[in-house]
């Protein structure tokens, strides 16, 4: 099952790459991500009520589908406001690879699970690989706005990463008492009621959706979908191995904003991604 696992994750990093694209080309980064995440709960919402209707839950189980919802109220706004910042190739790195760097080292400490000592040198290496992207050390070397600019992307990107070490943690809990993808109902529930007040004052839900109807509807079907994939793989392998494995996507994500987006600095950040790929593999046949 641990290939099976293994293939799941590695789709669930390309597809959050695609999607994380499109936000970044859309024109209203808040108004996208509702739309994309509005299209799912709607069409979601009826399999989750019905999942509680017949098998309901406990009060500490419905407490804790409240706090996936409520990470996922401040998962929304940091991200929302983390695309309209900085390159795709150099934000991604750092949201994604936070993660990385925490759930491997909270699954050893909470969760019983275990990394052999390759795997730790995977996951260095990842970590190094990050934050040569994240473009933070040529803008410290820079004085003035130049080092505030490039050092308040990382910061958000950071903040971004925190919370989805949060919520990947809290949901490897929800999945033992609820499906997949009720709890990716509950989790889309809360991204979209904090993105609603903002997309409502911005007046541009019709023009977002003039503008890019097609890529919403496929948005729409690669948001959820990677991490549900990512659900169903929680199953079958320990977090501590798997998290990292899906952070495959910081390499596709690299290479889409250099190629599609023409971002600079494409030769270094190959290069990190080349570097990151071997920490995941790693971490996948070591770890």
């Amino acid at each position: 099952m641990i290939i099976v696992a293994t293939l799941l994750v590695i789709a669930s990093g390309l597809a959050h790459a695609i999607w994380s694209l499109f936000t970044k080309k859309s024109h209203n980064k808040s108004v996208f991500l509702w739309s994309i995440l509005m299209v799912t709960t709607i069409v979601l919402l009826p399999y989750l009520i019905r999942e509680l209707w017949l098998y309901p839950l406990s009060l500490s189980s419905y407490g804790l589908l409240l706090l996936s919802a409520c990470l996922q109220v401040a998962y929304s706004l940091l991200l929302a406001r983390t695309y309209n910042m900085g390159d795709l190739s150099q934000i991604y790195p750092i949201m994604r690879g936070t993660s990385t760097l925490f759930i491997p080292i909270i699954g050893v400490l909470f969760l019983r699970e275990s990394l052999s000592v390759y795997g730790w040198l995977g996951l260095l290496g990842m970590v190094i690989g990050f934050f040569a992207l994240s473009g933070i050390f040529t803008g410290v070397a820079r004085s003035g706005s130049a080092s505030r600019a490039s050092v308040k992307p990382f910061l958000m990107a950071l903040s971004v990463g925190l919370c989805t070490t949060c919520y990947v943690l809290v949901d490897k809990l929800n999945l033992e008492h609820i499906s997949a993808v009720s709890l990716l109902e509950v989790t889309n529930i809360g991204f979209v009621a904090a993105l609603t007040p903002t997309v409502i004052a911005s007046k541009q839900l019709r023009m977002e959706w003039r503008l890019n109807s097609r890529i919403i509807l496929l948005g729409a079907i690669l948001n959820p979908g990677s991490y549900l994939l990512f659900l169903f793989a929680m199953k079958y392998a320990p977090v501590a191995h798997i998290s990292p494995l899906r952070e495959i996507g910081t390499v596709f994500a690299t290479f889409l904003g250099i190629v599609v987006l023409k971002e600079k600095q494409g030769t270094l950040r190959i290069l990190c991604s080349v570097l990151i790929l071997f920490g995941i593999l790693t971490i996948s046949f070591w770890g």
